[in-house]
């Protein structure tokens, strides 16, 4: 269990890096025509750029699947996962997490995923957008 990241690690010497650049081919010619056709449903605010294979984004939760065995808390780097002993269920502050995917590995009923959400701004650190229940 210990070494399970040993060869993800490995991996990752030799591949090349998920660098996500946003190219200046996608930056639109008038930002306010742009915020304009987005409010009309003319055209959305996504990344120009598919993710990799293999990119681990903001992590999913299916609350039902989960028996609250916290493996993922004990294998948690980050102390990013907390649990909630009255409801017997997890809680994942996405602001701490590091995205190793070591809970999604972990879990016995896979009720943790990793999405190609990777756009998690926000101005509070304990926003509801970056707190997974």
């Amino acid at each position: 269990m210990r070494f399970a990241m040993i060869p993800e690690l490995l991996m990752q010497m030799f591949k090349k890096p998920f660098t996500n650049r946003f190219p200046a081919k996608y930056i639109p010619s008038s930002t306010t025509k742009f915020l304009e056709d987005v409010e009309k449903g003319k055209t959305k605010i996504i990344p120009p750029v598919e993710t990799p294979h293999g990119f681990r984004g903001k992590i999913v939760y299916d609350k039902e699947k989960c028996i609250g065995c916290r493996l993922c808390i004990k294998v948690c780097p980050s102390n990013a996962i907390e649990y909630k002993p009255d409801e017997k269920k997890i809680k994942i502050y996405v602001a701490r997490c590091t995205f190793c995917s070591q809970c999604n590995d972990v879990c016995p009923v896979k009720c943790l995923n990793m999405s190609n959400e990777f756009l998690l701004a926000d101005a509070e650190k304990y926003s509801q957008t970056l707190i997974v229940e």
